[in-house]
């Protein structure tokens, strides 16, 4: 509300008893008014209580205040005055505050304003300065110029006559113009020279003065340049000669920078042979050669596998080499005892551990006998899907011992140990086992390698033969000393003080410890600390565990080790190479990653337009069965994959759409998804988040931990892919003996089931002169007027053909029936 004088009154609505009214004018406190029904109190600015002009009313005066009005109302009256007041003051700090910043802001723009100008004058100045020295220079080489040009055209003898003879010349206005001009300039120098230490962030960022000024050696190279050409002469800079590195494919760009050109002085000369390149694109190493030799510099050819010229194997000394135990690989049929044997040897319990009584990795382990001679075995599996796990152990050995049961005999798995011994060139002993077994023939098995060429010293050839077994610990004596013997005749040496080189036994993607490989050293000593690149893969060795788990600081050669300390899980069979610096080891491991990414893109390529159409009309035709396999070392992983490649026929056959090692994790179950297959875990697990992905989506997981019931699971799988096989029985034969038309069925056969039987539901031809002219199927089988479901040989019926009615008398009506075969792959 407003009063009369134009003052504002907040508190409660004015004019009625009881109400209080307070006024403010210009900020400033005027009385506080407090009506009541009968007296009018005026409260001043500043008294803590509400004085009326005669009585003076406090709360517990109660005959001293007007009447009908309480304590407690009192006290809430002065309590809303104390509070009015304690906002006027607040909001008035407020005001001040806000006022106060306005005028500090406004003079810090001030500030700022006067010295972005201050600034913009110092630039402006430095520039004026530059450019009137630019014009000094200029005006003094153009008379540099034309004095020197004087000089040379009058004769030596006349011009010092005339520079003798001839007076001082009076300085001219223009003269006079000229040296004011530069006395000016070398002022404006002097300035800018005394300020040239002061770096202004506004010359840092504007680039003005206070740059890097032209050295001695660059302003005498100008003033001779500018002398020759004042003479007539050509200016020609002294061409530098580079050696420039050429790899297979080189930018056109990165070719000028190499051979320190200009990019268009390459571009053009690329033109004029007739490439229309930019400086952008790759050209071919005979190109660049041909621009490298017309610009005349020198070519040298390097290749991207160059990286690779640091792990080179160098020939070792004859004095640095120290004898090495022996490499000794296990090899077999399966079942036959290898791992037995081992156990026996290393007075241990592996085979209780394996899954199914079967070796299905191969293991590295070191023996020392009792003689103290210390022994490297591997043992490798002996399943069918195992080939290359045993080609890896035959060629990194020294000996192979190939382990023949007794009571069995050679088998096919002995057959192909006997063809990788041969092919890795290492000599074998030939260890029959189960000796001790009733049905024990072990003249037997030496007549059975005869066929395969292998001729054991008891029927007199050169290859030894030990009876042995592996429960009761028969010949395993004699069985190491013909190991001693043969790795005396080999004499094994190997440089243990350089760089180590060693081959992968196997690999795996451990949950705790990240990617290990397990690692034969061959050459060299292997220490914590070293930097290496195996195949796609490097790292730094953080650990190295021996076969028994105990952790090592070094390994030489021979010994087996866990590796841990690699960026991703290798390939087993890669060779182990120690390099000098991680960043070589991570360049060679690129190279090799994009060379075989390289090889993969190539070899699923079709290279013609025919190729590309028989290969979609093939995939057209053939069914797949997409799987995804995940196996706890990389062996197991390699062996599966061999096992299912194996698996199918021209009609259906297993695609592996990923590998790996390691538990099922989500990744896999979406790409299980995405292409409708099952995820294979071989000795492995999903994980929580896999297992709860797998169940929304819907992805079987299959666990195996035995490759047999791996195989014959999908293969059994595979076989549902194929096309059921129809088969045909003919179960009857009818003559027609005439033919009739009936209304609303048309023309039906008068006939005599002359053999076998006829059915409703069976199919039929109908034969004119021995030649089918129509198959198809009955409409109608009558007995007299009856419908039947079949009809015996040597009784009439009729018979009416599904939607053909060219039939006559005397035709042969053929019975058979279809049968679906259900096949299985073989």
């Amino acid at each position: 509300m407003s009063d009369s004088d134009g003052k504002k009154t907040l508190g409660l609505k004015g004019g009625r008893p009881g109400s209080v009214k307070q006024s403010f004018s210009h900020g400033r406190t005027k009385n506080v008014v407090v009506e009541t029904k009968r007296k009018r109190i005026v409260a001043k600015p500043g008294a803590g209580k509400p004085v009326s002009p005669t009585t003076k009313p406090t709360p517990g005066n109660p005959a001293k205040r007007p009447a009908g009005i309480s304590d407690a109302e009192m006290e809430r009256r002065m309590k809303a005055l104390a509070a009015a007041k304690a906002r006027e003051v607040e909001e008035s700090a407020e005001r001040e505050a806000e006022e106060k910043a306005r005028e500090e802001e406004r003079q810090r723009r001030r500030d700022e304003a006067e010295r972005k100008e201050l600034e913009e004058r110092e630039r402006e100045e430095a520039l004026k300065a530059k450019a009137e020295e630019e014009a000094r220079e200029k005006r003094e080489v153009e008379e540099s110029a034309k004095r020197a040009a004087a000089a040379a055209a009058a004769p030596p003898e006349d011009a010092a006559a005339a520079r003798s003879t001839k007076p001082a010349a009076k300085p001219t206005p223009e003269r006079k113009t000229e040296r004011d001009d530069r006395n000016r300039g070398a002022k404006a120098r002097d300035d800018g020279g005394r300020r040239s230490g002061k770096l202004t962030l506004n010359q840092a960022l504007s680039g003005g003065e206070g740059g890097r000024q032209k050295s001695m050696a660059a302003m005498k190279r100008k003033q001779e340049r500018a002398r020759q050409k004042a003479m007539g002469g050509q200016v020609e800079r002294e061409k530098i000669i580079r050696e420039v590195q050429i790899p297979d494919t080189i930018v056109v760009s990165e070719l000028a920078n190499r051979m320190a050109e200009r990019v268009a002085d390459v571009v053009k000369s690329l033109m004029q042979m007739g490439m229309m390149v930019t400086q952008n694109q790759p050209i071919d190493a005979e190109t660049a050669e041909l621009i490298v030799e017309e610009f005349g510099h020198k070519v040298v050819r390097v290749s991207d596998a160059d990286v690779e010229d640091v792990i080179k194997t160098r020939e070792d000394s004859p004095d640095d080499l120290r004898p090495r135990p022996p490499v000794i690989t296990v090899m077999g049929h399966v079942d036959h005892g290898k791992t037995s044997i081992l156990d026996a040897i290393r007075h241990a319990k592996v085979v209780s551990g394996e899954a199914g009584g079967i070796t299905q990795h191969i293991g590295a382990y070191q023996v020392t006998t009792d003689q103290g001679a210390v022994l490297t075995f591997l043992d490798t599996p002996g399943h069918a899907a195992f080939t290359s796990m045993r080609s890896r152990g035959a060629h990194v050995t020294d000996i192979v011992v190939l382990v023949v049961a007794a009571d069995d005999a050679v088998m096919p798995q002995t057959i192909e140990a006997i063809a990788h011994a041969k092919a890795a060139q290492v000599p074998m002993i030939v260890a029959i086992n189960k000796c001790d077994l009733p049905a024990a023939n072990p003249d037997k098995v030496r007549t059975d390698l005869l066929q395969h060429e292998v001729v054991v010293e008891a029927m007199s050839g050169d290859v030894q033969d030990v009876e042995v077994s592996a429960q009761t610990g028969q010949g395993l004596d004699e069985l190491l000393e013909a190991i001693a013997l043969q790795s005396e005749i080999l004499e094994l040496k190997a440089n243990p003080d350089r760089a180590a080189e060693g081959a992968v036994i196997e690999a795996q993607l451990d949950v705790g410890r990240g990617p290990v490989a397990t690692v034969l050293v061959q050459r060299g000593t292997l220490h914590q600390g070293d930097v290496f690149v195996v195949g796609e893969q490097y790292g730094k060795v953080r650990a190295l565990i021996n076969d028994k788990g105990e952790r090592v600081k070094e390994a030489g050669p021979s010994v087996p080790v866990e590796v841990l300390g690699l960026n991703g899980t290798p390939e087993a069979g890669d060779v182990l190479n120690v390099v000098s610096t991680e960043a070589q080891a991570r360049e060679i491991a690129e190279y090799r990653e994009a060379a075989a990414k390289e090889k993969r893109a190539t070899a699923g390529a079709a290279t013609s337009l025919e190729q590309l159409m028989a290969k979609a009309k093939e995939d057209e035709s053939v069914s797949e069965l997409p799987i995804v396999v995940k196996a706890d070392v990389q062996g197991s992983a390699e062996a599966i994959v061999q096992a299912m490649e194996k698996i199918g026929n021209e009609e259906v056959r297993v695609r592996v759409l990923h590998s790996g090692v390691g538990a099922i994790t989500e990744s896999d179950i979406g790409l299980a998804e995405a292409s409708g297959a099952p995820v294979i875990g071989f000795n492995v697990r999903a994980n929580a988040p896999a297992r709860n992905s797998a169940n929304q989506k819907g992805v079987e997981i299959r666990y195996y931990s035995v490759i047999y019931d791996l195989v014959d699971d999908v293969k059994a799988a595979a076989s549902g892919l194929l096309s059921a096989e129809i088969r045909e029985t003919f179960i009857g034969y009818a003559e027609i003996r005439e033919v009739f038309k009936v209304s609303g069925v048309g023309k039906v056969a008068g006939c005599l089931v002359t053999e076998g039987i006829a059915r409703r539901s069976a199919g039929v031809r109908l034969l004119r002169d021995d030649v089918v002219i129509h198959e198809g199927t009955l409409k109608t089988l009558k007995r007299f007027k009856d419908e039947v479901s079949e009809v015996q040989s040597g009784q009439e019926c009729g018979m009416a053909f599904e939607k053909y009615e060219d039939i006559r008398p005397g035709d042969v009506i053929e019975i058979f029936e279809r049968q679906e075969v259900e096949r299985k792959l073989d």
